[in-house]
């Protein structure tokens, strides 16, 4: 099992200027979904984007520590049209 801060320090360490939210979906720290807001996504399709984020968390995934994740991924631009109209 990891923890979300856990979770949260992988995305990180890969994505060094990322600005992320994890949240357990189960309760019992294998299930989780994280929101990821990067500059590294500009120009990049969802795919690609969601690749960035599993490459930084795939030991963790291999080792089934996470069992689940769930993303949403976005530019800062992105991120600020979604939460203005949230």
């Amino acid at each position: 099992m990891i923890s979300p801060e856990q979770v949260e320090a992988l995305i990180k360490a890969g994505i060094p200027d990322a600005k992320i939210q994890v949240q357990d979906l189960t309760g019992v720290n294998d299930h989780y979904q994280a929101v990821v807001v990067s500059s590294v996504f500009e120009g990049k399709s969802l795919v690609q984007q969601h690749q960035l984020v599993y490459r930084s968390v795939q030991s963790a995934m291999a080792s089934e520590a996470i069992h689940a994740l769930s993303l949403k991924t976005y530019t800062p631009e992105t991120w600020a049209a979604e939460s203005t109209s949230a």
